[in-house]
């Protein structure tokens, strides 16, 4: 059965068994990882999984099944479970689940890309490899003693039906790559360079952001790197002005505002796994999170983001959310559960 013929064959149990809502989600994702090291490819990662989640709302509270065996037996057996655990968490739950308001949508999306990796025959990847590899032997000479270089390339087909009638299918097409060259002084010192950042640069792009990378364009700057590591003094301990670089800002805003600013988060959904939040709700719009200058937005809607998509795994579409403007903080990355709690509509966040 194809995705669609899957997801509607999940909402029509879900519908005789009397549940208040329901969605599924039925989803394929292909990934291809490659290597080398220091000349060397490492073993070739290809996967392909598939399946299908289901989410139930029944008097008030959810339940969840998935299976990796989309045939109507496994289906119906799924939904079943999903909505025992409904029932049996309605018999002690005191708060009932509310949901945000949402716009029924059936629409198809793919990510802007030019090139998918997978018709790229495998062969010419490690080869693409290879070049960059060699380039970095031969350019580094004794400076360097270590080679990584990789790639990797995910398509993610995303189908999402709901009992309210939406049907979105979306296609995302995901690459990355990146090198890190490395030198051993002595049995306790290393010095090593990465490109374009420690894990890479991953986009929402198709094969042809390897090209865009330009990393062997990158290696004589690396091994210069190397070379100054080996000769720079302890990072002096003053107040200063300091300014960073991209991956450090982005690293910074991912734990400063993305984790604390996760509404189920702030809820203690997480409390025991990663922990709760600063930013709780009785902040909003008074906690001063940053100087006048910063206004982050939550935006999927941008086309090569890691994170891009167009609708997120509840039907919403995406749009350019502020959560924090001239400085204070005005939303949160929510769902439409989460959303609902705080008087406000999800912004899009539900992954």
């Amino acid at each position: 059965m194809d995705e669609s013929k899957i997801a509607e064959l999940a909402i029509g149990a879900c519908l005789s068994l009397g549940v208040d809502y329901a969605d599924a989600r039925v989803e394929t994702i292909e990934d291809e990882n490659l290597s080398i090291s220091s000349g060397i490819i490492k073993p070739i990662e290809h996967t392909t999984s598939r399946g299908i989640g289901i989410r139930v709302l029944k008097k008030g509270c959810w339940g969840f099944a998935a299976t990796d065996r989309p045939d109507e037996q496994a289906i119906r057996a799924k939904v079943a479970m999903a909505v025992s655990m409904a029932e049996a968490a309605a018999t002690v739950n005191r708060n009932r689940v509310v949901l945000a308001p949402v716009e029924i949508i059936k629409a198809e999306y793919t990510s802007a890309y030019r090139i998918d990796p997978f018709t790229i025959p495998l062969d010419q990847k490690i080869e693409f490899l290879r070049d960059i590899d060699h380039a970095a032997m031969k350019a580094g000479g004794d400076k360097i003693d270590s080679r990584e270089i990789f790639a990797g390339f995910r398509r993610r087909n995303k189908y999402f039906a709901s009992l309210d009638g939406a049907a979105i299918s979306q296609l995302l097409i995901q690459t990355g790559a990146g090198m890190a060259l490395g030198k051993m002084v002595s049995r306790h010192d290393r010095f090593e360079r990465s490109y374009p950042s420690s894990s890479g640069q991953y986009e929402c792009k198709g094969y042809e952001l390897l090209e865009e990378l330009q990393m062997k364009e990158a290696i004589p700057r690396l091994i210069e790197e190397i070379e100054m590591l080996k000769t720079a003094e302890p990072c002096p301990e003053k107040t200063t002005t300091l300014l960073l670089s991209g991956d450090q800002v982005s690293l910074q805003i991912h734990e400063s505002i993305g984790h604390a600013l996760e509404l189920d988060r702030v809820f203690g959904v997480e409390r025991n796994f990663s922990g709760t939040s600063f930013a709780t709700t009785d902040n909003l719009g008074k906690l001063k999170y940053a100087s006048d200058i910063v206004t982050v937005v939550c935006d999927s809607t941008v086309p090569h983001g890691l994170a891009s998509y167009a609708y997120d795994d509840e039907g919403i579409e995406t749009y350019p959310a502020d959560l924090i403007r001239n400085g204070m903080l005005v939303n949160y990355l929510s769902s439409r559960e989460t959303a609902a709690r705080i008087g406000l509509n999800s912004t899009g966040a539900m992954r």
